[in-house]
């Protein structure tokens, strides 16, 4: 065990080392969870008092982010509405890539009528942009709750991921097929079952956290721009993209804090996951390597 957590020690090191914008992109990332997680007490206030007396105050010792029109620190709701994005998009990102993952290396692996049928649905899917896509399956399904989670918020960001990565994956599982030991393991008469997840998988976990950082990024974006519409998270709960909605065109020119705050929290979580991905994928393919 000890052995273990020192090899995962020097793996973060060498990372750091080869890819010091990633390790940077990483910490931001790993300030972003912490803030979400700890949110009751870490943010200053509670993000739904509303406070009258306080409305609509710009940056201050006492509100550091400025107050909205009902006199919440803007702080503490981007305090809070990480945790609202971080857990959507990854649970969001997590179920696309995978299903995804699992979609691209079948249809590698079984090729013919499989591999034709699967890639016909996946070329329909990614004639649509994902906002679009996203759009379409917010207005089939609609608002469904459980367990105080909204499902169809949730699979209007993980449908637009899947063929994405299915796409990708496919492509990287078609050579591997090919390799000598995959092809021995199927003349030994092992299932498809375990061929594709003992002998395949292993060499696409490289590209699948890739795809996760890059998609986390992008399903950030998508549930913001839900919020922002109406079709997402809803008041009170604090989000990234529903505090632009009410702000970007009526308070602007008063409270301009109420936009740029949000907007640079948005903006940080998608670079900062872009460059992350960006990183990951020059270190862990060796012909990026120096």
């Amino acid at each position: 065990m000890i052995a273990a957590m020192a090899s995962r020690g020097s793996s973060v090191l060498s990372f750091a080392r080869q890819q010091p914008l990633g390790a940077i992109s990483l910490l931001l990332i790993l300030i972003m969870f912490f803030a979400g997680v700890f949110a009751e007490r870490v943010a200053p206030y509670h993000p739904e008092v509303i406070d009258f007396t306080s409305i609509l105050q710009g940056p201050s010792s006492a509100h550091w982010a400025g107050t909205d029109a009902f006199g919440r620190d803007i702080l503490t709701r981007i305090i809070y509405g990480a945790r609202t994005a971080l857990l959507i998009s990854l649970v969001s990102s997590l179920l696309g890539c995978t299903l995804g993952a699992i979609l691209g290396a079948s249809s590698a692996y079984f090729g013919g009528r499989i591999d034709y049928a699967i890639q016909r649905v996946v070329d329909i899917l990614l004639s649509f942009p994902l906002i679009v896509l996203a759009l379409v399956v917010v207005a089939i399904m609609g608002r469904t709750l459980v367990f105080g989670i909204d499902i169809g918020l949730i699979a209007a960001i993980t449908i637009p991921i899947i063929p994405q990565v299915a796409r990708v994956i496919r492509s990287s599982a078609l050579s591997i097929r090919r390799m000598s030991y995959v092809e021995a393991a199927r003349v030994a008469g092992y299932s498809n079952t375990r061929v594709i997840f003992r002998h395949m998988a292993p060499n696409l976990v490289a590209p699948y956290l890739v795809l996760l950082s890059v998609y986390m990024s992008q399903a950030i974006l998508l549930e913001a721009s839900l919020s922002f519409l109406g079709l997402g998270v809803s008041e009170p709960t604090p989000a990234w993209g529903l505090m632009l909605a009410g702000s970007a065109t009526e308070f602007f020119a008063q409270a301009p804090w109420m936009v740029i705050f949000p907007g640079l929290a948005i903006s940080l979580a998608v670079f900062a996951f872009n460059l992350l991905g960006d990183s990951l994928r020059d270190w862990l393919d060796p012909r990026f390597r120096t």
